[in-house]
């Protein structure tokens, strides 16, 4: 591997890529620190603070917090991160698949792709401003998210018009500038720039993490065998995300044969993937967001006995919060093939260019038994993401471990993380086999010329 890494240098290409992608990745981290004008950050980061240390957890701006690499936090210009993108994006992926208009833009090739393009920039700048607009507000009024002042505190130090205009600007500039950035990475440099984004800003909270397991065991609190048990575990649970995220299910395809003139098309056989876990980490995202939902509602009642029931149901990590949470990633890993998963339409452009799965009817039969190989595999893929999202709520219950560093045993920013390294080092692979070098996964290669 770390020949791999030396001979990537070598290719001038891919040197020119790797360091225009470091580069704007230094620019995004700029973006993360640099805080509005007229904000306190030490006086909020002091608050949000106490607020981790009393309840383990700051809900959906948790979350946030989690993929703009602290920003939220930190009231940064890049407080709301690369998401509002992601939302537009997922937004519109499930319009395409209800929409005819939509679909119909999706099936015009590369000029139909860039009207959705165009789009969804439209609904990146008006989340921005919702969002944005949310965002003011909540440091206006913390108590709006369970934010607790001291006697003397004050987050905002300038006008609240004023400051309203200006946080409205800066971060919906931030964002825009981040998906800018992002498309330039993927232009320009190596990997997707916006999943590169989300990740590098993942990875920036991992010394945090280091510091708190420091300070854990030097408070005493966790032991040589908590610490052997962690180090264990880690491995064991990146290991199975990288074979779970890598695993497909082969369904073989032969292609009959064509005769024009003299010449003899088709008769090749090939295989379709699909892969095990198909929605990726979206399930857990869509379900921490509605769970977070009622929560927050409740705690903007009056009601006493409402809020009560809430933080003691609804709290992260109660057992009724865990099994809400397990049964919607289920439904939501289904629901999310059932939109982007068209066995119909597979299996109509197989019999379109002459291919058919032996064994199996082309058209309608050949539809029935994609649907059902995609039911099955997706169950396996579902309880798997089940798993990997509650493991951090137990290691925080069970062993008290700090959520800080729990979140890197699971849930959302594993898979990310090794979604998105796993496919940058493909990209990277791919240069250095083309230009006769061993790439990443050097016995791989070697079996493969034997």
């Amino acid at each position: 591997m770390l020949s791999a890494f030396t001979n990537s240098l070598k290719i001038p290409e891919l040197r020119q890529r790797i360091f225009f992608t470091v580069a704007l990745i230094f620019v995004c981290r700029l973006v993360a620190v640099i805080p509005l004008p007229g904000v306190d950050a030490a006086t909020l980061q002091s608050v949000v603070d106490r607020m981790v240390s009393q309840s383990g957890d700051i809900g959906f701006m948790g979350l946030l917090d989690l993929f703009s690499g602290g920003a939220l936090t930190q009231a940064a210009i890049g407080a709301l991160g690369i998401m509002p993108s992601i939302t537009a994006s997922i937004i519109l992926q499930l319009l395409t698949a209800v929409m005819p208009s939509l679909g119909q833009l999706a099936r015009e090739g590369d000029a139909g792709r860039q009207k959705i393009i165009q789009y969804g920039r439209y609904l990146t700048v008006a989340l921005c401003i919702v969002q944005g607009y949310t965002m003011a507000a909540v440091l206006l009024n913390p108590g709006m998210m369970g934010l607790q002042l001291m006697p003397g505190e004050h987050i905002v130090v300038i006008n609240k018009v004023a400051f309203m205009l200006i946080a409205l600007l800066c971060m919906t500039t931030g964002t825009m500038l981040l998906m800018w950035l992002g498309e330039q990475i993927t232009a320009r440099g190596i990997g997707n720039g916006i999943s590169l984004i989300i990740t590098i800003s993942i990875v920036s909270r991992l010394p945090g993490a280091i510091q708190q397991a420091y300070d854990m065991f030097r408070r005493g609190q966790a032991n040589v065998f908590l610490g052997v048990t962690m180090l264990v575990l880690a491995f064991l649970v990146i290991g199975v995300t990288i074979a779970v995220t890598q695993a497909q299910r082969k369904i073989p395809v032969q292609y009959a044969k064509r005769v024009v003139g003299r010449k003899t098309y088709g008769g090749q056989s090939t295989y379709m993937p699909l892969r095990v876990n198909y929605s990726g980490v979206m399930p857990i995202i869509f379900a921490q967001a509605i769970l977070m939902m009622p929560e927050r509602i409740v705690s903007l009642l009056p009601w006493t006995a409402a809020k009560t029931f809430a933080q003691v149901h609804l709290g992260y990590g109660r057992p009724t919060y865990v099994i809400l949470y397990s049964l919607m990633i289920l439904f939501f890993s289904y629901f999310w093939v059932a939109t982007q998963f068209h066995p119909v339409q597979i299996a109509d452009d197989l019999k379109k260019y002459g291919g058919y799965v032996p064994g199996i009817r082309p058209g309608k039969p050949t539809a029935e038994f994609l649907d059902r190989v995609m039911t099955r595999i997706t169950l396996a893929g579902a309880i798997f993401l089940t798993v990997i999202a509650v493991l951090p709520m137990l290691l925080y219950k069970s062993l008290q471990i700090p959520p800080m560093v729990a979140q890197f045993f699971g849930g959302t920013s594993l898979l990310i993380i090794v979604g998105v390294m796993l496919d940058t080092m493909r990209q990277v692979e791919s240069y250095l086999v083309t230009r006769h070098y061993d790439g990443f996964l050097r016995r791989g290669h070697l079996r493969g010329r034997r």
